[in-house]
């Protein structure tokens, strides 16, 4: 058991993922697990309501993975969580709940989770002070409102590359999505303005 609780560092069980309603999950026991923060990031960026379910609300797989002596860092994502619409274990829960839509909904919240668990990483940058962007084609050439609001995301962005924040943590302290901060730091690692720490 030791053996496999250093190598999982974090997990999902998937269930009721097809629908087409909204999306919700169930935490790990351990509050603060690299999960919960995934889960939570991955469902804030999806830009559509989610319902954010408590530890207390468990009743899959989730219950084991989790329970005392086991302790792996394992949650539930779903669409509908099950016991909460209408066909749950009834003669109506059938092929009919599921959709395309759904599923492939589904498919890219679990894509997007994985994606942070590949290439979150800590950067920091290689010069003291504000990198200068313009010269490097990374600044707006015409300042709007929506120009002026980028620049902030991203200069707050770049303020948190100091090698002690991985992306995730820069995406939650900033309110700005996962894919962003990673483009970000990807295009600062081309020009030569960061590193990884």
């Amino acid at each position: 058991m030791e053996s496999l609780k250093r190598k999982i560092v974090a997990g999902w069980v998937l269930t009721c993922i097809g629908d087409n309603r909204t999306y919700s999950y169930v935490p790990s026991r351990q509050s603060d697990s690299y999960t919960n923060v995934i889960s939570k990031r991955v469902l804030e960026d999806l830009k559509e309501p989610f319902v954010e379910y408590s530890w207390l609300d468990r009743g899959s797989d989730e219950r084991q993975y989790c329970s005392p002596g086991v302790d792996l860092p394992i949650g539930s994502l779903m669409r509908t969580k099950y016991g909460e619409y209408p066909e749950y274990h009834t003669s109506l829960d059938d092929m009919s709940v599921i959709s395309p839509e759904g599923l492939f909904g589904g498919f890219k919240l679990l894509v997007s989770a994985v994606e942070i668990l590949e290439t979150n990483a800590s950067y920091e940058n290689v010069l003291p002070c504000e990198p200068q962007l313009g010269k490097r084609g990374l600044y707006p050439n015409t300042s709007t409102k929506s120009s002026g609001l980028e620049v902030r995301d991203q200069m707050n962005v770049i303020s948190h590359f100091d090698g002690k924040h991985d992306l995730l943590g820069i995406a939650n302290i900033c309110g700005v999505s996962y894919t962003y901060v990673r483009s970000l730091a990807c295009k600062l690692l081309d020009a030569g303005l960061v590193k990884l720490a």
